[in-house]
């Protein structure tokens, strides 16, 4: 997917109208992943590196025709797609269908929908950044890449105020100003009578000692301000902005969300497993414990699997090391079939330390474990392993607690 943005990147800012969709996919997916930053920057590329191919040697070379594959790249026989990014005329009769949900082209660029913006918003809000949100706004801003445009941060700190969140509308405001370009005095004005308004006395004499700082406390009497916050009632009383009314509503769909995003990681793993692409699957994992949700016994049996397919059974001890942690610190039920799978697995591997610690942790629970098929294949694997050696002929002190736990395992299996 990097790789295809990275030719589409390359793509003259005469062509990039037709490359919205694309921007719009992978912007969605960013905020599907709740990565922030990632979509954020996403914003800030989308339309200066369709500008800033001065470079005509670079600029061809990006421009030719080319194969990319879909997919894992240690896939031999992976799907390509061909691509010639100039391909796509002025004139073409191609129409992309779909609606246009987070990317609009505007006045010869690409620029955020207030659905967008909102997304920003909300997941810079919850990560408790909102000195990053305000980095964001001021560069988006600067490049007109939003549909509101010079406003964007006022527009941004009404949004906040008319949804209750005067802390992050004042915080805004202070990192506007900190940046060296302060607002308007109407948005100081709006969050002053907000405060008023709330009876936040104390955050208003803040703020108005902040106002003089930068000579905008001219004509800020008692009458003025309560005519500003009769002002305000009213536009109120008319309805929320846009971007208040987009921001609503994603709340909105958030609280109806039926399907834990527990269960998206988990197919997103599988997939990755599946194609034996478990590099991918681990990073959607540490993802998935970044963000603190918390993985399900099926999130480490996917992971396992997709190990073993391998042949990786060093990579599953760590893995048996996560799910004791998960075990130990958070509600994590393993069910009997991941104790099997790994059992299977670490005599396969022949890590019998681990495995006498998975069969100790089933007979804590109380499970029933298959015995004769754990005998089957150790004798298929191991059959004469550490059979004559005793302990007095070991070597290292490794291998000595090696033939314990082997010899632990064949008293526990019933191997003469």
């Amino acid at each position: 997917m990097m790789e295809l943005k990275c030719r589409i990147d390359g793509v003259s800012a005469a062509y990039v109208r037709h490359y919205r969709q694309f921007y719009d996919s992978l912007l969605s997916l960013h905020f599907k992943f709740n990565d922030s930053d990632s979509a954020g920057k996403l914003v800030l590329d989308m339309n200066s590196s369709h500008n800033c191919h001065n470079n005509e040697e670079c600029r061809n070379h990006l421009q030719k025709p080319c194969f990319i594959a879909t997919g894992s790249p240690n896939l031999k026989n992976a799907l390509k797609i061909h691509i010639e990014p100039e391909l796509l005329q002025k004139d073409s009769v191609l129409k992309l269908e779909g609606r246009e949900g987070l990317v609009f082209y505007k006045g010869g660029k690409l620029v955020l929908s207030n659905r967008a913006l909102a997304k920003f918003i909300i997941g810079y809000k919850k990560d408790g950044r909102i000195s990053e949100l305000s980095k964001l706004l001021l560069s988006i801003q600067g490049e007109q890449y939003s549909v509101a445009g010079s406003s964007l941060s006022s527009d941004v700190i009404a949004a906040c105020i008319q949804m209750g969140w005067l802390e992050s509308a004042h915080d805004i405001l202070d990192d506007v100003e900190a940046a060296g370009s302060p607002m308007g005095r109407d948005t100081y004005m709006l969050v002053l009578s907000a405060y008023q308004k709330k009876g936040m006395q104390r955050e208003a004499k803040a703020l108005l000692k902040q106002m003089k700082k930068i000579n905008l406390h001219y004509e800020l009497s008692d009458d003025a301000i309560h005519k500003h916050i009769l002002c305000e009632e009213t536009s109120n009383s008319v309805g929320k902005s846009d971007l208040a009314v987009a921001l609503t509503q994603l709340l909105k769909d958030e609280n109806q969300t039926v399907i834990p995003l527990v269960y998206n990681f988990n197919s997103s793993i599988f997939f990755f497993c599946k194609a034996r692409m478990i590099d991918d699957a681990m990073r959607a994992y540490r993802r998935m414990c970044e963000m603190k949700i918390q993985p399900t016994s099926q999130t480490f049996a996917y992971l396992v699997r997709g190990y073993s397919s391998l042949g990786m059974y060093r990579e599953i001890t760590f893995l048996w090391g996560d799910i004791k942690r998960f075990m130990k610190n958070s509600y994590l039920v393993v069910d009997r079939d991941l104790y099997e799978l790994l059992l299977l697995n670490f005599i396969q591997g022949g890590y019998f330390e681990r495995l006498m610690e998975v069969i100790g942790h089933m007979n804590d629970h109380n499970m029933y474990t298959d015995k004769l098929m754990y005998k089957n294949e150790f004798l298929r694997l191991h059959r004469s392993l550490y059979r004559t050696l005793k302990a007095s002929d070991s070597r290292t002190e490794a291998q000595s607690k090696r033939l314990e736990h082997v010899q632990e395992f064949r008293k526990w299996a019933g191997i003469d």
